[in-house]
This record gives structure tokens, sequence and C-alpha cells, in this order.
């Protein structure tokens, strides 16, 4: 029998060995069989192939050995990896990078590593995260634009794709400890729900732990919070709660944790706060620190951000700045309330910055003090675009409103001057502060055709192998040559196969070539880079770069006339080896060249995924997409049930719906949410208060509008019914709502406007229950849950 299971395991060891090539590769220590022994793997094929039973199996215990697989460990002297990325954030943000605003954690990175000048991402948020996991170009993944926008094309349709493995993914089959902390706008928004599926969810890219929220922005007082696949309601935040704070103390505690139960395990740690998308919610005592800071207004701030750039060094001598664009005032045409309020909307937003950074000094803080910070590679990437024009160009207490296109006058943003950027506020700051943080170049966000959506600053250090500790390099590089550049440093190479799926190769370029002080000038291995979002695009090749003209402002949402994405773009031409910001264009004077480069865009684009083009801003946002709704008209509930994501819920934006409630009201009466979506700045809830029926339609947090009945409701079964008739015409018309019980009319009121396009981003369908914020403060206090029964709730879309 021994024979014949050595016979066994040896031929099951060789198929192993031809198969996966493990053998050369595979680096054993301990003794083998023994529970400490441990193994390297070859790495192309995930998870490794089990292997076979080294030991002896007798008739009994007596006379068997046993025999232990050994545990998966990275190669020998592999780092820890901290992976670091801000939001929204331009290459003038931080000080490190000239910035006005103090960045001490990123400059630490920075002055024991090396400061990376010409690093880029794709000018929006989930494809520079696409792009920056994967190692691939964000149309390659799915990643074309947001999830939120998704469209059923190949580069479009938010889904990853079993055949590209995550650098989590690559990592843990290696060995790792793999968790991430903050945001994730990598699932499809459409699979929020605890339905799943759970293969684009954080633990299904290869993260064994996640602590974060979902979607592209979350309110930092009240977020929408989940620990692995479990959402943490209903939301009662303890007193001076911020989720800036808690993820620094979650990621902290986990890493603690990891270096007691496993202090030679490595880590990769995926750290991704909020900070600084809009809303912007730092706390109190940071916003007090910048108090007067920004009163010199944002020409002068842009000017001082220059000088300071070239001081340090992070530009060229010879950069030129580039002009202040004719749309956008200057500061000294501004009257005295409107300096007020902008100079405060920059505080808050630099006092996010800070505050955001001095939480991720803390998480690098804690793996020093744990010994480990010589051997980790940190990577700190501040914004995964340009700072973001999505404020308006006047800034907004609610940046829902302005996503939508609604402005909010500076007269009516001063009433919320003394709590800007506290749990009464969602606050964005002016266009014109977005174009000044993106110093020294042209545009902002969503701009992927000029730096000023897509230049980055990047720090990266790790002391025990990059020893030229505050170098500054100039290579072009991209999101996608941060995969291939962890790979090298941890030697674990791509693999071909995971989980049984064939990969897509990885497109980026390692750069640690760049590391050593002896190849800081070293030509760069990124030699081609195409960008496009939104069909603006341009492709780099060899110091040229080729960019169409934006045609329509970002901060317009795509509400204006838009041209032919094929044939209706100006474009414009750069040499960047002379001129880094983008200033002059070389398009006139040189036509040959810009065809050639253009010509090598459809070449590249075509390779990714980027076809078809597409500018239908509205388009985008409004086109269906899968999910548990999709096509339904009618929705039913009972009972109690919470946190259903939007895009699980009925969707009664700009049509006519009905809400039927059929409840039992106990004796001595009952309160309570019988339905709700929303909260605090934008939904609907339909409630008793006092045994009152009440539906409240809160427009954005801009505008409240109530149907109360008079009388409370009797003990017994009753049917209340909320019936809104849309006028049509468009997005964001009015309507005539009436509400009635058991049949008779208690109220009707006919409104202005509803909600354009968007009821909430981050607050969730509730029946019986709200959680988070809610839609009238002043009514009650969450979780309001209903005291009575309800048999049935319904919901009809006409």
């Amino acid at each position: 029998m021994r024979a014949i299971e050595a016979t066994v395991a040896s031929t099951a060891i060789m198929m192993f060995m031809i198969g996966c090539g493990a053998a050369n590769a595979q680096q054993i220590t301990g003794t083998s069989g023994a529970p400490d022994a441990t193994t390297t793997v070859d790495g192309r094929y995930l998870p490794n192939p089990p292997p076979a039973f080294g030991g002896e199996i007798g008739l009994s215990a007596r006379d068997s050995k046993p025999y232990w697989p050994p545990q998966i460990v990275p190669p020998k002297g592999a780092p820890n990896i901290l992976l670091i990325m801000t939001d929204d954030a331009g290459y003038g943000v931080p000080s490190t990078f000239g910035g006005v605003v103090p960045t001490p954690a990123l400059d630490r990175i920075a002055q024991a590593g090396l400061r990376f000048t010409q690093f880029h991402s794709t000018a929006l948020c989930s494809p520079s995260r696409a792009a920056l996991i994967t190692g691939r170009n964000h149309h390659s993944v799915g990643f074309g634009v947001i999830s939120e926008q998704a469209t059923g094309y190949p580069g479009y349709d938010s889904i990853l794709g079993l055949d590209n493995a995550s650098v989590g993914e690559i990592l843990k089959g290696n060995g790792y400890a793999t968790s991430w902390f903050g945001k994730n706008h990598n699932t499809p928004s459409y699979q929020y729900s605890l339905a799943g599926p759970y293969d684009q969810w954080p633990s299904g890219m290869g993260f064994e732990y996640f602590y974060g929220f979902m979607g592209g922005e979350t309110d930092q007082w009240t977020p929408y919070l989940f620990r692995d696949h479990t959402q943490i309601f209903p939301w009662i935040g303890k007193p001076g709660y911020n989720l800036t704070t808690d993820m620094a103390d979650e990621a902290i505690g986990y890493v603690r944790n990891l270096s007691v139960v496993a202090p030679d395990k490595p880590f990769f740690l995926y750290y991704v706060p909020g900070g600084t998308h809009a809303p912007h919610h730092p706390t109190q005592e940071w916003i007090d620190k910048f108090k007067g800071k920004f009163d010199m207004g944002w020409n002068a701030m842009r000017d001082q951000i220059f000088a300071n750039q070239k001081k340090l060094g992070v530009i060229p001598a010879n950069t030129q700045l580039t002009p202040w664009p004719n749309d956008l005032p200057k500061w000294e045409t501004l009257d005295a309330d409107s300096k007020k309020l902008f100079a405060r909307q920059a505080e808050v937003y630099a006092a996010y910055v800070a505050y955001t950074d001095n939480e991720i000094g803390r998480v690098i803080q804690a793996v020093d003090d744990l010994g480990k910070l010589d051997n980790t590679l940190v990577i700190y990437i501040e914004g995964d675009n340009g700072t973001s024009a999505e404020g308006s160009t006047v800034g907004t207490p609610f940046d829902l409103a302005a996503i939508e296109g609604i402005n909010v006058p500076v007269e009516e943003q001063l009433k919320y001057y003394d709590i800007w950027g506290s749990d009464k506020t969602q606050p964005h700051m002016s266009v014109a502060w977005s174009w000044a943080f993106d110093t020294p170049f042209k545009w902002t966000k969503q701009v992927a055709s000029h730096f000023g959506g897509i230049r980055q600053g990047m720090a990266m250090s790790w002391p025990a192998r990059i020893k030229d500790a505050g170098g500054i390099r100039t290579q072009f590089h991209h999101m996608i040559d941060i995969v291939p550049t962890i790979l090298e440093a941890t030697s674990v190479q791509a693999p071909v196969v995971v989980n049984g799926v064939a990969q897509k190769p990885i497109e980026g370029v390692s750069m640690a070539y760049s590391w050593d002080k002896a190849n800081a000038n070293a030509p760069s291995r990124r030699t081609t880079q195409y960008f496009e979002m939104l069909a603006n695009r341009a492709i780099y090749h060899d110091g040229w770069i080729a960019s169409t003209t934006p045609p329509l402002a970002p901060w317009l949402l795509g509400l204006g006339k838009m041209p032919d994405v094929v044939n209706g773009y100006t474009w414009e031409l750069y040499n960047l080896n002379e001129d880094y910001s983008q200033n002059n264009d070389l398009a006139a004077k040189m036509p040959d060249k810009l065809q050639e480069m253009k010509e090598l865009f459809l070449v590249e684009a075509a390779k990714h995924n980027v076809f078809p083009l597409d500018n239908d801003f509205l388009q985008r946002v409004l086109s269906p997409r899968p999910s548990a709704t999709a096509g339904k008209t009618a929705f039913t509930y009972s009972g109690e049930i919470s946190g259903l994501p939007s895009g699980n819920a009925p969707d009664i934006v700009n049509k006519s719906y009905s809400v039927t409630a059929e409840v039992d009201v106990p004796q001595g009466g009952s309160d309570g949410m019988l339905v709700t979506q929303g909260g605090r700045f934008g939904g609907y809830g339909l409630y008793l208060l006092k045994g009152r029926p009440i539906f409240l339609y809160n427009l954005l947090g801009l505008e409240k509008f109530r149907w109360e009945g008079e009388a409370a409701l009797t003990p017994g079964k009753h049917t209340i019914l909320f019936d809104f008739k849309y006028d049509g015409g468009g997005a964001g018309k009015g309507g005539t709502g009436v509400l009635n019980v058991d049949g008779k009319e208690v109220a009707s009121q006919k409104v202005a406007h509803t909600v354009p396009f968007l009821m909430t981003i981050d607050e969730t369908f509730d029946v019986g229950v709200d959680t988070r914020s809610g839609v009238e403060d002043k009514d009650y206090q969450v979780p309001f849950p209903f005291t009575g029964t309800i048999d049935k709730l319904s919901v009809q879309l006409n």
C-alpha cells in the first residue's frame, strides 16, 4: 500500500512541476510536512494547486506518518506594501509639490524616498482606481467611466472581468495578508445590495478584509459604511465621530493585530480614504487651523504655488504658468460677500486635505512603531484625478445639488458660513479654487486631455531598498505602472491563470528601474499612453502629447450642446520636453506631427476598448443598468427592510408614482417610518408622527414639501396612499402630490421642481425604519422604527 501511495504521490508532484513550472521557483523552509514548514510558489497559476500528500497512511495512525501542507509565503525579504491614494486633489494641492496646504505625511514619504513629477491618473475616480489595482488601462477592465455612468460596452460596463485579477488577488495567492480601507468605487453600482454577487466586492478582488464605503462619495459624519459585506446600520454615530479618523483607527488596529498573530507575515494594505472628495468634512479643529489662510484669493494662491513649485524643483525652471480661463472671474473683481464665502470654501477644503494627510500619517507611524517601516514599500498618491470642478462656479453647501446642475446663490450659501463642513452641510468649493489647485496646468477633474485633470503628485519610499532619499524623478508614468512596480518589489510574477481563467496581460511597466540614483535621469520606460474620458482624449508618445480641446467646461456637467465625438473636436499639440505645462500649442505649426499622433490615438484606443466614444453625459447617467429592479414598475414589501442601495430601489425620479402603505395601528396609536429613500440632503419619507400621516419630499436639502393629515390614525387597519402626477417635459420638472387615507384625500399640493437625476448617492431605501439620516430632522431622530405593523408596502411607477 505504501509503495502504491508513494508512486501516486511522486506522480502528482511531477505533474504539478510540469504543469506549473514551480519546482525551480520554490523556496521551502523548515522540515517538509512539519506544521511550521513554508514554501513560496511559482505564482503563474493561482490559487496554487494543492500539493500531494507527502506522508504515509496505514491502517492505523500508529503505522502512518502525518504531513502538513506547507504554508505559502512570499519570497524571502519581500516588503510590506502600503498603497495610499487620496481623492480629488490636483498637482498643486499638497505642500510636497508646492501647494499651500501642509501635507507632512506625504512630505515624510518624499523625504525618505522619491517624488515623481510626471505621474498620471485617468481624470476620474473609479477608472483611476481600476487601473491602479489591476495594472491595466481603465477601458481594458470595463471602467472607461465611473460605474454610475456605465453603459453596455466592454470598455464601459464597470465589470473588471475574471481575466483581470487585481494586485490584491495576486499578493493573496502568494502569501500576503491583504486588506482594503476606505473608498470602494469599483463594485458595479447595481451590485451594492447584500444579494451580491460578491465577485467584484473587495473580497472577490482578493482583499481578505474590507472596512470602508461603497460608491464615489459618502458623508463622513454618517457614512455609508461596510465591514466586509455587512452594512453598519442603523447609523447612530458617537459624538465627534468622523470616518476619516475611524478609518485610520481601524487600519492601525488591523496592522497591530496582524503583527501579534502573524509577525512575519507581510501585508498589503490598500488605504484610500474619501478625502478630499466632496462632501468636504474635516473636523472643526482642522477648519480652525486655516482661518484667514485663503483671503488672498485664488489668483494670488496660484502665483504662490507656482513659485513654490519652482523653488522645490518639482516643475522645470522654464515652466510657464498657463493662462487663467476667461470664464472664471479673477479674485479682484468679486464683491466682499463673494470673497468671504469663497475663502471659507477653500479653508474647509484645505482643512480636509490636511486632516486626511494627518490620519494617513498616523497609519504610517503605526507601521514604524511596529518596526516594519524600513521594509515597507509605501506608495502615496495625492489624488485619483485633478481637483474637482463639480462644485459649480460658486460652490455649494449641498454637493448633490451642484452635481445635478442646481446653483445656490452666494447670499443663500452665506447662511451656512458658520457650519460649513459640519454634518448640516455637504459642501464643495468654487471651480476657480479647483483650477488654481491644479497649478501650473489647465483644466480640472474629468478632463483627460490636459494635466489639470490627470497629473498627480506621488511619492514612494522603501528605506531598505530606495537609497536616494529626497530624490526627484521625472519619468512619465501612469496608474497602471503601480502593479508591476509592486510585483517587481515583491519578486512575485504576474499570473497567467487565476481561478482557472486565463489572464489578460498587465499593461503597465515597473517603475523600479528609476529607484537608484544612477538611473535618476534614465529614459522613461513608458513611451506611449492614451487618455480618454467622456470623449476628451489625448495621446502621449516619446515626449509629445496631442490633446483635444474640451468643448464644454466640466462644471457644466454636459448640460450644453456637445459636438460630434469623431470629427467635432479640435486638437492641440505640445512638446513636453520644452513645455511641461501644456502652454504652447504647436498644432498649427506642426500639422503632420499632429496627424501622426491622432492616428496613434486610434491605434491605442482600438487596442484598449475605448470605442465607442460617447460625450452624452446625461444619457450615461440615465442609461438603464442591470439590477434587481431593471424593467420593474411594481414593488411590494412587508415588515422591516433596511439598507437597500439606490440601484435596487424603486426609482421615482422624473416620473409619476404612487406609494401605498397598508398598516395596522395598535391600541394607543403608533409612530414611525413606513418607507423612505435618502436623508438629510435629499429624499422622501412616508411616516406617522403623533399618529398623523405625513409625506415629506426633500429637494436636495434646498427645499422641503410636506403633505400632512390633520387627524391621528385610530387603532386598526388603514391604507395610506401618496400619489404623485409628474408634469413631464424633461428632468426635474414639477407635479402634483395627493395624500389619501382610507380612500379620502387629506392633503394636496403642487410642486414646481423635483430632483432632476439622483435622489441620493450614499443613503438607502428603507421600509419600517430609517437608517443613517432622516429626511426631516425636526420631526424625528433615526432609526424611527414603525411601532405598528406594516402588512404591505407598495410602490407603483407610472
